[in-house]
């Protein structure tokens, strides 16, 4: 952080509501010049609102924005722009068929008629070469990958001669990796005197890169603490208002029959020779980086990926499984990591939604949806959820993150299967919901269902699980008991370091 006593950008009192609802009361906030200051709030805290603000797509009904210390109104994203604030955001805003160095400078309204082209393409090297990242400025964005695309989108601030930089859940997409560089992207422009806001639900990831940590809770600021002073628990309970040990809430539970067992299952150029065995009532995690291959064992056991090698038995009995509606028939449902592109349809109902898998189900003898049926069973996991929504029948795309995890696991559960496999499943929502999941998969292993738990969040394998099985490019590293397991030795099979499978299968 830099030695500047006087920050760049203040948010001074602001408040708004829309129609009933408190968006933001009275909330104050300080941007000092080379400090990167996270912010943290539950869905619904106020953060999105807040950033609204600051970008100019929303006005504030009481309160003020000063930059470098006078009054300023920003009515739009142009506005903004000029008075040097920019936001990046999960999705980058890239055009695919657009140049590299085109989308740096897309924004910008002062290159005359006649476009210089050599110039522009010298200027975006520059500006990259700033940041320590090579790219052909001439390529089509297209094939760039996610964390290029971020690399651009902070190009085009700095084109913009940006100070104060919002980075909206940069990281939820992106792997270990990926990270750590864009990590190192914004420790160069902390260096460069740019004041950072980063908002994130990766609590580790905050307390790595932040210089200052703010809470908001419905609305209102709760705390405002130098890192230095500032711990993970106490974050948590800022944000909603409970102790830490409320969060990870599996229990032991008497082990029941062996539900499923695999063995030497392989799929060519993919993953091979993977052995475990999960039963009724059990966790079994799936930890390992990115490029594991443990969504694809998933897949293969939902029968997305068919297995070219090995064999499954379920309830003792061998089965090949070619389809995802043999996995359900035979009680395997499978919950995906995206939600929104492939575990819902966004457009429809929280009841359509949760009958899809078993819409047979549903159908009288002339074809038509029994409606009271459907909307029954709807209702009755919207109860065993607590999914947060006025009726059944809102579309599922008007739902916060963790209300539509609830709504995809209520889909899945609805087709009644004995082993579940969550792939990440507290990916991009907040706390609180977080918590809410945890007490789910422990409710669902109390009842005796078989859950293989897949998670890039290692503290949530290590809590959750009974066992894990760790993989590394494909291969299996090892499986480790609950009493076995740390964070040390997961991290280690995972890269490589520790071959030594141990437990049980």
């Amino acid at each position: 952080m830099t030695d500047s006593k006087k920050p760049v950008l203040e948010i001074r009192n602001i408040a708004k509501r829309f129609d009933t609802t408190q968006a933001l009361d009275d909330v104050s906030l300080d941007m000092f010049p080379g400090e990167i200051h996270a912010l943290l709030g539950e869905n619904g805290a106020g953060k999105s609102t807040l950033i609204k603000i600051m970008t100019g797509v929303h006005q504030p009904d009481q309160g003020e924005i000063a930059l470098d210390g006078r009054p300023i109104r920003i009515g739009n994203a142009v506005e903004a722009q000029a008075h040097g604030i920019a936001a990046i955001y999960q999705e980058p805003m890239i055009f695919p068929d657009l140049s590299v160095a085109e989308n740096i400078f897309i924004s910008h309204r002062d290159q005359g008629v006649v476009l210089r082209w050599g110039k522009m393409f010298r200027d975006a090297e520059a500006i990259l070469a700033q940041l320590g990242v090579h790219l052909d400025v001439r390529q089509p964005a297209r094939g760039l990958t996610l964390a290029a695309q971020q690399a651009v989108e902070i190009a085009k601030a700095i084109s913009l001669k940006v100070r104060v930089l919002i980075m909206d859940e940069p990281t939820a997409s992106l792997s270990v990796h990926e990270v750590t560089q864009l990590f190192k992207l914004a420790a160069t422009l902390r260096e460069q005197g740019v004041a950072i806001l980063f908002i994130s639900h990766r609590m580790e990831e905050v307390f790595e890169i932040a210089d200052r940590i703010t809470v908001l809770r419905d609305g209102k600021k709760i705390s405002s603490t130098p890192r230095a002073g500032a711990t993970a628990e106490g974050a948590i309970r800022d944000m909603v208002g409970r102790k830490v040990e409320d969060f990870f809430a599996k229990s032991q539970v008497r082990r029941g029959d062996l539900l499923l067992s695999a063995r030497g299952l392989g799929k060519e150029g993919v993953f091979s020779d993977v052995s475990f065995d999960v039963y009724r009532g059990e966790v079994l995690g799936f930890a390992g980086l990115v490029g594991s291959r443990r969504t694809d064992v998933g897949l293969a056991l939902f029968g997305v990926e068919r297995a070219d090698a090995g064999e499954i038995t379920l309830d003792g009995r061998p089965v090949k499984l070619h389809s995802p509606d043999h996995a359900l028939q035979v009680g395997i449902a499978y919950a995906t990591e995206d939600r929104r592109a492939l575990g819902l349809t966004m457009p429809m109902s929280i009841t359509a939604n949760i009958s899809l898998p078993m819409l047979r189900e549903y159908l009288s003898r002339l074809g038509l949806i029994k409606r009271a049926v459907e909307e029954t069973a709807a209702e009755s996991f919207r109860e065993r959820l607590a999914i947060r929504a006025p009726s059944v029948r809102v579309e599922v795309a008007r739902l916060s993150g963790g209300n539509q995890q609830k709504v995809m696991l209520s889909k899945w559960l609805n087709a009644r299967p004995h082993l579940l496999i969550l792939d990440e499943p507290t990916r991009g929502i907040d706390v609180s919901a977080k918590a809410e999941v945890h007490h789910m998969i422990n409710d669902l292993a109390a009842r005796g269902l078989g859950i293989i738990l897949i998670s890039s969040d290692l503290p949530e394998i290590l809590a959750m699980s009974d066992r894990i099985l760790v993989m590394r490019e494909g291969r299996q590293m090892g499986i480790f008991t609950r009493a076995e397991a740390t964070q040390e030795i997961i991290l280690s099979a995972a890269m490589g370091q520790n071959s030594g499978a141990r437990g049980s299968q």
